[in-house]
C-alpha cells in the first residue's frame, strides 16, 4: 500500500513524498505490546519514531541503492516507509523502546502499572 504525503517547504511550496506502509505484527502480553514492522534497507540512522498525543509514527528512510550497471528489471520499491498507529491510553509512553535488526523494527509498548493485572492478597 502506497501513500502520498504533502509537506510544506520553507518557501511554502508543497512537496510530495511517497511512502510504503510496512507489514506489521502486533502481539499483546500481560506487560504490554510488541510491534514488529518489516523495513528492509533501513538502518538505525534512517529510522524516525515520533510520539504526538496518542499517535506513534514510524518512518524509515531506505539507504539509496547504487547500481553499477544498467537496471534491466526492478520489482523492489524505492519509496520510504511510514505507518501511524493510535495508542491505547493503557500504554506507558515514557517507557517505549525500539530497536532495528536485519530490517525488522521492534517497538516495545509497555502497559502502565495501573492497568496491569495484579493479585490482591486477602488478610
Amino acid at each position: 500500500m502506497k501513500a502520498t504525503l504533502e509537506n510544506q517547504t520553507t518557501d511554502n511550496r508543497p512537496t510530495r513524498q511517497e511512502y510504503v506502509a510496512p507489514n506489521v505484527n502486533i502481539v499483546e502480553s500481560e506487560d504490554g505490546y510488541v510491534l514488529q514492522a518489516e523495513m528492509p534497507g533501513v538502518s538505525k540512522e534512517g529510522l524516525e519514531i515520533t510520539l504526538e498525543g496518542n499517535e506513534i509514527t514510524l518512518t524509515g528512510r531506505r539507504n539509496p541503492e547504487t547500481a553499477t550497471g544498467e537496471t534491466l528489471f526492478r520489482e523492489r520499491d524505492t519509496a520510504d516507509y511510514r505507518r501511524v498507529f493510535e495508542l491505547v491510553p493503557a500504554i506507558d509512553t515514557g517507557k517505549i523502546s525500539a530497536k532495528i535488526e536485519q530490517g525488522i523494527l521492534t517497538v516495545t509498548l509497555p502497559k502502565s502499572e495501573r492497568v496491569k493485572p495484579r493479585k490482591i492478597t486477602v488478610d
